[in-house]
């Protein structure tokens, strides 16, 4: 894809590390639906003996990744994601997480955007779920992702790839590219950002 040549053409130049790369944008701070994704497809497309690997590579990444988010979003303490978030946003999700979390890091490992990856992950953090357990269940169930498109791809990866570079397709992309730049610039300033301190009346009242 014209679009994305140069970006493409460095992650699959460097074979095996490409989708742990993507995996470590993909799964922290950045917003790239479906890059690695599309990364892998295309590389087991056209490599099928390497399947396997770029599985492994991919999990590995994703992993790191979430182990980004789970390191800041623990030192950020509830507090701080709930003011990331909002109040309202944060407390749904606390409800719905309540005492499954291993459910929700796994369902969110499995399912493609826009289910809020990177938010579960900051929620179960900041709840206290154990690190080691984030991290286990999440390289499992993206294990499990990125083996059912790598089975996918050997089957019908050269008719996506067709399909991705087409004009309307790399059109597509490249507006909805844009938005997640902005999304992606957004989300670090809000990350990085440090929760503002509690007044001192408020500091009074505990």
């Amino acid at each position: 894809m014209k679009f994305f040549a140069p970006l493409f053409h460095f992650l699959f130049s460097i074979g095996y590390l490409g989708p742990a790369v993507m995996g470590i944008l993909d799964s922290s701070f950045l917003i790239l639906p479906f890059g690695n994704d599309l990364l892998v497809v295309g590389l087991v497309a056209r490599h099928h003996q390497g399947l396997p690997w770029y599985v492994l590579s991919a999990a590995c990444g994703s992993t790191i990744g979430a182990f980004l988010v789970a390191i800041v979003s623990r030192k950020l303490g509830e507090d701080g994601i709930r003011r990331i978030a909002g109040d309202k946003r944060y407390e749904n999700l606390k409800k719905r997480i309540g005492q499954r979390s291993g459910i929700a890091v796994g369902v969110a490992g499995l399912a493609p955007p826009p289910f809020p990856f990177t938010t579960v992950i900051a929620a179960v953090s900041a709840l206290g779920y154990p690190l080691w357990k984030t991290l286990v269940i999440n390289f499992f169930a993206r294990g499990i992702r990125f083996v059912i498109l790598g089975i996918l791809a050997v089957k019908f990866g050269r008719h996506v790839l067709r399909i991705a570079s087409s004009a309307p397709f790399e059109w597509c992309m490249a507006a909805f590219l844009l938005l997640c730049l902005a999304a992606s610039v957004f989300s670090i300033v809000h990350w990085m950002r440090k929760p503002p301190k509690k007044s001192s009346a408020a500091a009074a009242g505990n």
